[in-house]
């Protein structure tokens, strides 16, 4: 049994899907482990991860407008805003979503179904470098 860490740095455009299946992957293609456990995770509280559709635009397009309306940027709705207008709605984001996830590892590539793909979901406006670490565990 071994095990690996490794961290990325995800560069984003502002909020919206960043989807990461391929960093992943040519992360884990190096490793030679051959059946395992991958455990993604994500460093920030205003960012969060998701496993999502990767084949047609328009679910990651819905998916933002979704989040859009649940949480919306509203001032007048929050009390915490240290980093801005979005603070507190990039919060509540990632509450609803997930900062890790559990993938399983066979023939030394991620067990992931025909249209999916390995997503960090942006929930600011602006710009940021994401940190996401990678847990490999695996024979």
């Amino acid at each position: 049994m071994r095990q690996v860490l490794h961290r990325l740095l995800i560069a984003t455009r502002g909020q919206g899907l960043v989807e990461i299946t391929g960093e992943v992957s040519s992360w884990l293609a190096g490793e030679h482990i051959s059946t395992g456990l991958l455990t993604v995770f994500c460093r920030h509280t205003s960012a969060s991860l998701l496993i999502q559709e990767n084949a047609d635009p328009d679910v990651r397009y819905d998916l933002e407008r979704f989040f859009d309306a649940l949480v919306p940027r509203d001032p007048a709705r929050y009390v915490h805003a240290d980093e801005g207008e979005d603070d507190m709605p990039a919060h509540l984001r990632t509450a609803l979503t997930q900062v890790q996830l559990s993938i399983p590892v066979a023939d030394g590539r991620m067990v992931l179904g025909a249209w999916q793909g390995v997503y960090l979901f942006e929930h600011r406006s602006a710009p940021h470098r994401r940190e996401i670490v990678l847990h490999l565990l695996g024979d």
